[in-house]
């Protein structure tokens, strides 16, 4: 059998989408969340609720897959299957949900994500509790810790200050990513920061978190989920929406991985694991980064949306600082990046928010519409194991 043989490209399409708004305090359970935006994504596909026979999420996401289908009414459920490593998930319950329809296992399959990680929990507290029990990633993180350690902020600053020195970058570059989100989000009326753009001023005036990053290069906390409906292409010509199609879809761990702490490799300007992933997608699709129109790039701190660029050849090794500095990521630009505003404008839900945006983007829906889409890139979460896709049209 061949690789050609076994490939998933082509072979599954997302055929519904839902969300719920996004907010600092939702007022409802995450279940609550769940359930709004997975009816949303069944009625926007036009599928009864009992045909659904297959979940993924998250291993961080609380809210159970049985709950979901005891509520949906869906009796015979054939797949389910949950994504570690936070952010690094965004992308795989989509990739997971293609396999299971690709390979017949499921024919209907929900993925989704929902989150109070405003008003119920802090993912930038620094206080996680990792002293209550001894599992490997407790332990390790207690080396990084007593250093000053604490948050996800203060890991990707080791990160950023060495790619700084390195190739040159500097705070402004940052600041450009941010500015460009947030010029996205201001015209977006599903963003939380919907009519509030910011300058580069703004960005360089606003507070320290972690040196060298500002409170302008770190995403929101947000409540809020999203669903998608996930079936065959085949038989998604024939639902309500434009077919969009999965191209690629990849997963990635590489050599000296840790999560959020891969300080011990040889070179910490790169993310080999997103390079692992750039070649599966190009490999999978047969395209190419001239091929790609628009992107959504995981931005949760805005350092490591360069060197994704980078990883997936939009620029080469170092130069992504160039391709932001000559507004390329920008509204009007070769490859407008996180039209819908991002994680840093429209909301924060691990990702999940962005693979919707590229939805809307192939379907010729989005707010922020870019001209001619065909295809469009969608990355996960960075420094940590991660995932990513290529969605497109026929």
């Amino acid at each position: 059998m061949s690789t050609s043989d076994i490939s998933i490209s082509g072979r599954a399409a997302i055929a519904g989408l839902g969300a719920t708004e996004f907010s600092k305090n939702s007022g409802r359970t995450e279940l609550r969340l769940a359930m709004e935006a997975t009816l949303a994504a069944l009625a926007d596909a036009g599928i009864d609720p009992k045909e659904v026979d297959g979940f993924c999420s998250y291993t961080m996401d609380k809210v159970p897959d049985y709950e979901i289908a005891r509520l949906l009414g869906a009796t015979d459920v054939k797949f389910f299957s949950q994504i570690p490593h936070g952010g690094g998930a965004a992308c795989a319950p989509v990739m997971h949900a293609a396999m299971a329809v690709a390979s017949g296992v499921a024919r209907t399959v929900v993925v989704y994500r929902a989150m109070n990680e405003r008003s119920w929990y802090r993912f930038g507290s620094g206080s996680y509790g990792f002293g209550s029990a001894p599992v490997f990633d407790n332990v390790n993180y207690g080396w990084y810790m007593p250093s000053g350690f604490h948050t996800p902020a203060a890991w990707v600053a080791m990160f950023a200050r060495r790619y700084m020195h390195r190739w040159g970058a500097t705070s402004e570059d940052f600041g450009r990513v941010a500015v460009a989100a947030r010029d996205f989000a201001a015209t977006n009326p599903a963003a939380f920061f919907h009519g509030k753009p910011i300058t580069l001023e703004d960005h360089q005036k606003s507070r320290w978190i972690a040196e060298p990053l500002h409170l302008l290069d770190c995403c929101q906390e947000s409540d809020g989920a999203v669903a998608m409906v996930i079936t065959s292409a085949e038989r998604a010509r024939d639902l309500r929406q434009p077919l969009v199609l999965v191209k690629g879809a990849a997963q990635g761990i590489s050599e000296g991985q840790q999560s959020m702490t891969s300080f011990y490799r040889d070179d910490i300007t790169g993310l080999p694991e997103m390079g692992l992933v750039a070649r599966q997608l190009w490999q999978q699709s047969g395209l190419r980064p001239a091929d790609v129109q628009t992107a959504v790039i995981y931005d949760h701190f805005t350092p490591f949306v360069l060197p994704q660029l980078e990883e997936f050849g939009f620029c080469p090794r170092g130069e992504a600082k160039d391709f932001v500095r000559a507004g390329h990521h920008a509204r009007g630009g070769l490859l407008p990046v996180n039209t819908h505003g991002g994680q840093l404008g429209e909301a924060y839900i691990h990702g999940m928010n962005g693979v919707a945006e590229a939805v809307r983007q192939v379907r010729g829906s989005a707010t922020n519409q870019v001209a001619d889409v065909r295809n469009v890139l969608v990355t996960a979460g960075t420094g940590v194991p991660t995932s990513g896709l290529i969605l497109g049209k026929e």
